[in-house]
């Protein structure tokens, strides 16, 4: 729809890979391949759908020696963590997937201790702030932040924006701006925030349901070369490679 030259990134052996493989695996994997792309060298972008958000910050925050990413585009990503799990023998003894983003609001010390990923992206681990996490993901063009009104499986819904539920709470949520990630600007938000840099968007439907006039409106305009919207409907234009994850 760009005219782009794009790669979907994929990562181990299909579904059950993405499912079983631990988040920092995949991160490691995908890193190594976007690093093998002569094509990214000047620079390239990202539209991560769902859990796909995760492996996409941990490129742009982690992975040293890799080309820069320009445009993130995060479609129904459950960014700030997701506050519901099926659970087996305890509240972090779940799949190596939830376990990379799990957040139960009343138990956020458990969560600093055993999810696997996100606390590490947030910079949320005490006494291991990494400035450099910062320094990569404040250095994007811009951060497009896609919520779907009633989704299901990001909870709360919010967390597509960063959002989260308040500490303790199931009931308050709070918008990205309240949130100690913004506050705190720990990996960065505020900065992008700031520079007018992250775009809002919710879109009616449920988890993913975006069709192709919303793909258009909303994520093509970012895969062109210069990554802002225009009344210009003309996808023509020179375009960045998008690795879609």
């Amino acid at each position: 729809m760009s005219g782009a030259y794009g790669q979907c990134l994929e990562i181990g052996n299909g579904a059950f890979d993405s499912v079983t493989m631990p988040i920092e695996n995949q991160v490691q994997v995908a890193c190594e391949k976007v690093k093998g792309m002569n094509e990214l060298r000047q620079g390239y972008n990202i539209v991560a759908l769902s859990q796909g958000n995760i492996i996409a910050r941990g490129i742009i925050e982690l992975c040293d020696g890799a080309p820069p990413v320009k445009n993130f585009i995060s479609i129904g990503g459950p960014n700030a963590g997701v506050a519901n799990a099926v659970c087996a023998g305890g509240p972090w003894s779940v799949t190596m997937l939830l376990m990379a983003n799990v957040k139960l609001p009343n138990d956020i010390g458990g969560y600093l201790r055993g999810c696997r990923f996100l606390p590490k992206l947030n910079n949320e681990i005490p006494n291991a702030f990494n400035s450099t996490y910062k320094e990569r993901f404040s250095s994007l063009q811009n951060l497009i932040l896609i919520m779907f009104e009633n989704d299901l499986i990001v909870t709360p819904k919010e967390s597509s924006w960063f959002g989260f539920y308040q500490d303790g709470s199931y009931t308050q949520v709070l918008p990205q701006q309240q949130t100690n990630l913004y506050l705190n600007d720990l990996f960065g938000l505020q900065t992008l925030d700031k520079a007018g840099k992250i775009k809002f968007i919710k879109v009616p439907g449920f988890h993913l349901g975006m069709d192709i006039q919303e793909l258009r409106q909303y994520v093509v305009p970012y895969l062109i070369d210069g990554g802002a919207p225009s009344t210009n409907t003309n996808t023509n234009s020179f375009s960045s490679s998008p690795i879609f994850i």
